[in-house]
């Protein structure tokens, strides 16, 4: 091989799939963003585009299985819906984000502080979602 011959490097991602995790990394914050977004504003065609059909969301109270039924719950049956996520961190990681965080009430008093943790598919949206509160 000449040094005049073009040559073109492709680097794989820690996991191998081929993709740039630091655009897994990018997309999977943003969508944890507006996962956040779209429930406070109370946006449920967007909550519902930015997860999978398969979304489960693993809760210390209940386990919420499809898409559908996480979005029904967020709509129509959640105890309170004035509510706002402040996000004091995210930590995006390959296919996974983690964020940390507080839920506060309409007055701006916490009502408990969270570690969500995300798990993306190969399309960039949410799969699966675990929420541990303290």
């Amino acid at each position: 091989m000449d040094a005049d011959d073009d040559v073109t490097t492709v680097e794989r991602s820690a996991d191998g799939d081929g993709r740039d995790d630091a655009d897994s990394e990018g997309t999977g914050r943003d969508a944890v963003e507006s996962y956040y977004a779209s429930i406070d504003a109370h946006e449920y065609d967007r909550l519902a585009s930015l997860l999978a059909p398969s979304f489960v969301h693993y809760r210390p109270d209940r386990t919420l299985d499809g898409r559908e039924t996480f979005v029904t719950f967020m709509r129509e049956e959640r105890p309170m819906t004035e509510t706002t996520h402040e996000i004091e961190s995210i930590y995006p990681n390959g296919h996974g984000v983690a964020a940390r965080g507080r839920l506060l009430d309409a007055a701006g008093e916490e009502l408990f502080s969270f570690v969500d943790v995300f798990w993306m598919d190969g399309d960039g949206r949410i799969d699966t979602l675990y929420t541990y509160t303290g």
